[in-house]
């Protein structure tokens, strides 16, 4: 983790909270011990940076009333801004989940700049 904070110039607490969960969901193994490290569990291009996202930052709802599993808005009905919001939901997850890890490496803005 040390070494990728300082190449990736990250804060280690950072890694620290984001690399249990992505190992936990199995999107990447932990390797221990000497050439050790971690590696992902699946081909970049079955990672979209969605599920990524939503694993490590939590949910990409725009206002809690979208959240997965919020209770019912008593307002809904009236609400004149939730298909607004709902759109707006919808699009960023469809424009997160249209990218995927394979993709980013092809990005050749980064330079040199590897992961």
């Amino acid at each position: 983790m040390k070494d990728v904070a300082e190449r990736q110039d990250l804060p280690l607490k950072y890694l620290e909270r984001i690399l249990p969960v992505l190992t936990k969901n199995k999107l990447i193994s932990g390797l221990h011990g000497k050439g050790g490290g971690y590696r992902l569990s699946r081909s970049p291009d079955e990672y979209t940076v969605g599920e990524i996202l939503r694993l490590t930052e939590g949910e990409l709802a725009p206002v809690s009333c979208l959240e997965q599993g919020a209770e019912p808005c008593s307002r809904a009905a009236e609400c004149r801004t939730l298909e607004m919001w709902t759109k707006f939901y919808e699009m960023t997850n469809a424009f997160f989940d249209g990218i995927t890890v394979a993709d980013l490496m092809e990005t050749e803005s980064g330079n040199d700049y590897v992961i």
